[in-house]
């Protein structure tokens, strides 16, 4: 398997490729910024873009997707809460899911687990031992919850789930604002005062968050 993190734009997004090594299909998640910056290393990988997986619908994790779609006619997948936002920018390429669909990229299959809070959409994408988070889940932290269709309690259950994955599983979030790039539902339990107030007491997770 495929799989890269990349750094893009002016808010320290992550941009992630996934990608089958004998197809040499991919897909991108969250191509929020630079266009021909994530094209260009399509190029150099020399992968053929399948498909775009969006976490949520805010303009740092989409805004690429309409100079994307001029190079590549591929569908889109956001979470139904999220997809009237993406209307304009993917038209016929807009697939709605509902959480718990999975898609493929080759032979590698691709969850989607529906983690409303930061956005009515927001989902996560399970993959290979791994979750790629959005702004659902950060390294230490958590997305905002004081934003148009936001909804702290959603959060906490969202983040809840999350707590149930295995310990071993893979948190690979949607910015870099945190020392690493990635951890383990594991160690974010002991580290991350968010993950571990939602699982535990919600009045504590909402105390945190400021609800």
């Amino acid at each position: 398997m495929i799989f890269e993190q990349i750094e893009l734009g002016p808010m320290a997004n992550y941009v992630y490729l996934i990608g089958d090594e004998n197809s040499r299909e991919c897909t991108l998640v969250d191509p929020g910024w630079e266009a021909e910056a994530i094209l260009a290393v399509l190029r150099q990988r020399e992968v053929r873009l399948a498909s775009i997986l969006v976490t949520h619908n805010h303009f740092d994790h989409v805004g690429a997707i309409g100079e994307l779609l001029k190079a590549a006619d591929v569908p889109v997948y956001a979470h139904k809460n999220d997809a009237s936002a993406l209307i304009k920018t993917a038209g016929g390429n807009l697939r709605p899911v509902s959480g718990g669909e999975k898609t493929n990229i080759g032979k590698i299959e691709i969850s989607f687990l529906h983690t409303p809070g930061h956005t009515a959409g927001s989902q996560c994408l399970l993959v290979a031992g791994r979750i790629l988070t959005g702004d659902t889940l950060f390294i230490d932290g958590c997305g905002r919850v004081d934003l148009p269709t936001s909804d702290p309690e959603a959060m906490a259950g969202s983040l809840r789930k999350i707590s149930e994955l295995s310990s071993e599983t893979i948190v690979w979030p949607g910015h870099n604002y945190a020392p690493a790039a990635s951890d383990t539902v594991g160690r974010q339990l002991r580290s991350n005062a968010y993950l571990s107030a939602a699982r535990k007491n919600l009045a504590d997770f909402m105390r945190l968050v400021g609800a």
